[in-house]
């Protein structure tokens, strides 16, 4: 996307990856093919511009816990790209559990498979590409963001910023550097990693359509999406509702359960965030909507009246993706109480979203209790059902702004754009709904059953 000065948006492009799944925890994409599409979308976006258009700087958002590997030459990838979502190291973390206390102290993240580090091992130990180039001294293994920066910019350079670094589980988020302690736990050698910079620097440039570009910015995605309409404020919390759903406040205090993220380190200043995840949201719907045989496309136009029309809604106990915040329960396994029909069981798939993060913001308020209201993002938040849900149990205004691509343009403006359109803002009065308040307890109750109660082993 390319935005001027005053955050409108003057042209943008987009190209679609493959997302591979293989059995019940391996999630990847094409590493190539992923470069290859950035480069094809930066391309198209700038060639679409009049010549006159001058573009001071560019900047790259990306998903956190992703991880790869690539030849720190020339870019070239050495490995797939593992998606935040993939747990294939999940009982390598088993393992750890003893460890799970102080590396939480120095990384503010719960020991977890979602995360990069145990990612990055398993590369180290399984890929005999990664492995040669570690012999030969030509490795370079970390943050999706680094891969792209490597494989898009001049000379290849080799940087990683402390956002996206943080969710490898290997830096030390006070002194925004790797840990030692940590890379020798995870038997990732400290001299593959990028180097530690602020998400603020002279990365490099970026060639586009002909143009030469100074490279700036980079940071997260959820990160970004807190300032697409300014400066983020200590008395609302942000939930970014996309594949998983994050849900996040400024605070520098820690809270039991809830990670503690950066959100931006430059010179000037750090900000800190509490946040808490919800790994199954559109991840969840999809995966719910292909056993019922219901495509994306069908359920998203016909969730708002299904939404509507609750009646008798079932129960569904959201571990798609493994259940996050603030339960921490790699292998839970999702399951529906009660019946229902098609619509009405991704109804209640809807509902256990805004459930889960309930628990995530009920636990926020123990240490940020001045929280007045909650502002949504992200392609679900574009459903009245889930927001009237979320202001009704919360007790708090929910606001939407017209912000249809809030991580994008949370970057613009962290490149300079002045001021963000907000366009209208829809805004969702809490109400008493007894109905909804009594299956919020039935879930409850059902949620706290079957944690527990042992989980059955997974085959394989």
């Amino acid at each position: 996307m390319v935005v001027d000065r005053r955050g409108r948006i003057l042209a943008q492009a987009e190209r679609r990856i493959a997302t591979k799944r293989i059995g019940t925890d391996k999630v990847e994409h094409p590493a190539a093919a992923l470069l290859r599409s950035l480069r094809q979308a930066a391309t198209a976006a700038v060639a679409s511009l009049p010549a006159s258009v001058e573009i001071e700087a560019a900047g790259l958002a990306t998903q956190r816990s992703s991880i790869a590997c690539w030849d720190r030459r020339d870019g070239r990838p050495l490995s797939p790209v593992l998606s935040w979502q993939d747990r294939r190291a999940a009982r390598r973390v088993t393992r750890l559990a003893s460890e799970a206390s102080w590396i939480e102290d120095i990384t503010g993240l719960k020991l977890s498979a979602h995360y990069g580090a145990t990612k990055l091992e398993w590369c180290l130990k399984h890929l005999p590409a990664v492995q040669r180039a570690e012999r030969e001294g030509q490795l370079a293994a970390g943050p999706l963001a680094s891969f792209a920066l490597a494989g898009l910019l001049e000379g290849c350079p080799c940087f990683a910023d402390p956002v996206n670094g943080a969710r490898t589980q290997l830096m030390d988020i006070r002194r925004g550097e790797w840990s030692e302690r940590l890379c020798e736990l995870f038997r990732v050698p400290r001299q593959v990693l990028p180097a530690c910079v602020g998400n603020r620097h002279p990365f490099g440039h970026l060639q586009a359509a002909g143009r030469r570009i100074p490279f700036t910015v980079l940071i997260g995605d959820q990160p970004a999406a807190l300032f697409a309409s300014g400066e983020p404020a200590p008395d609302v919390a942000y939930v970014n509702l996309g594949t998983g759903a994050f849900v996040q406040c400024l605070s520098e205090r820690r809270v039991p359960d809830l990670l503690q993220g950066l959100l931006w380190r430059d010179a000037r200043q750090t900000l800190y965030a509490l946040e808490g995840t919800v790994n199954g949201t559109a991840a969840a719907l999809s995966a719910v909507g292909k056993q019922l045989k219901v495509s994306d496309a069908h359920m998203m136009r016909a969730l708002p009246a299904w939404l509507d029309d609750a009646g008798r809604l079932p129960l569904f106990l959201n571990g798609v993706g493994g259940l996050g915040a603030p339960y921490w329960r790699a292998g839970f396994r999702s399951r529906f109480i009660g019946r229902g029909d098609d619509g009405r069981k991704l109804a209640a798939v809807v509902e256990s979203i805004v459930f889960l993060l309930l628990e995530n913001l009920e636990r926020m308020r123990t240490v940020a209790p001045g929280l007045r209201q909650l502002q949504l993002s992200g392609g679900l938040a574009q459903l009245d059902g889930l927001c009237q849900r979320l202001a009704d149990l919360s007790m708090l205004p929910v606001v939407r702004p017209e912000l249809h691509e809030a991580t994008a343009l949370g970057l613009a403006r962290l490149l300079g754009s002045d001021s963000p359109p907000l366009g209208g803002v829809r805004r969702f009065e809490p109400r008493v709904d007894a109905s909804l308040e009594a299956r919020r307890r039935r879930w409850q109750q059902a949620m706290h059953g079957a944690l527990q109660s042992p989980q059955k082993k997974r085959p394989g």
